[in-house]
């Protein structure tokens, strides 16, 4: 069986993610599309479409006062923390919520520096399959060492049933310090994420998704995508701007983005193959 490795997942700022720098040949330098600042009269045709977002979701009551209302059931079937499953293989323990520092406030989601399955922003890595809507896949979720660094490794078999391009595998993590005050995170100082991958495959480049949900994602298979391919056998940086993710099911596909994030996941989808 294949296998497919994170090392460290971060969120971009413009000002420095995005230089120019010698990429790995399994990566294409992404353009830059982004701008943190306003066009000449002051207002940009973005930062318009932001706010006309921000307005959708306050009216849904899903940012501002309500924002710490249960969203337990409408996770995405693709997001469910059931289905999957996930091997602890360090016997590590949580540190106490004070010794974690936010993902917002750090930059950094995760880099491998706490015992698996946490993440070292405090949150904790799951093992996600398509079972969770009556699929077939198989995958396990494990903390290895790969190619000389300690990664995520994602393990399993993507199938289709009946046609429907649906079957997954994926790894996902809440990215909330502390769900109960807030369920979501506030990324609009960043611009995007960057992730270390490994994939050891059969010479073809493979292709993979980051799912992002945030307070618009109130149905079952509502998410923000980005699709990203990778190389077999060498690690690559891949970084996906925050205009690179877009909407499916109902919610995301009326809405802007806005990266007011509840969960990150890592997928393979829709395509019969070993991970």
């Amino acid at each position: 069986m294949m296998k497919t490795a994170l090392l460290s997942i971060l969120l971009l700022e413009y000002s420095a993610a995005f230089q120019p720098a010698a990429a790995p040949r399994s990566y294409a330098t992404l353009p830059r599309r982004m701008s943190t600042t306003n066009d000449n009269d002051g207002t940009s045709t973005k930062k318009k479409s932001e706010n006309k977002a921000m307005a959708f979701l306050r009216s849904k009551g899903r940012i501002g006062g309500a924002a710490n209302m249960d969203f337990a059931n409408a996770m995405g079937l693709d997001e469910s923390p059931s289905g999957g499953s996930q091997k602890d293989t360090t016997g590590g323990t949580k540190k106490s919520k004070a010794a974690y520092v936010s993902c917002t406030a750090s930059g950094v989601i995760d880099d491998m520096s706490d015992p698996f399955p946490f993440t070292s922003s405090g949150s904790q890595w799951l093992g996600i399959t398509d079972r969770v809507m009556g699929g077939s896949s198989n995958g396990s979720l494990t903390r290895e060492t790969v190619d000389g660094k300690l990664a995520n490794v994602l393990r399993g078999n993507v199938s289709l049933v009946s046609g429907d391009n649906g079957g997954f595998i994926q790894m996902a993590t809440d990215l909330s310090l502390d769900p109960s005050e807030d369920a979501f995170v506030n990324a609009e100082k960043y611009d995007g994420v960057e992730m270390e991958v490994y994939c050891e495959a059969t010479g073809v480049a493979e292709k993979f998704n980051v799912h992002l949900r945030n307070p618009a994602c109130d149905r079952q298979n509502s998410s923000y995508r980005a699709t990203f391919e990778v190389r077999p056998g060498q690690w690559a940086t891949v970084r996906l701007p925050w205009d690179a993710f877009e909407g499916f099911g109902p919610g995301p596909e009326v809405t802007p983005f806005v990266p007011i994030l509840r969960r990150l996941g890592v997928v393979s989808i829709g395509e019969v193959k070993d991970v």
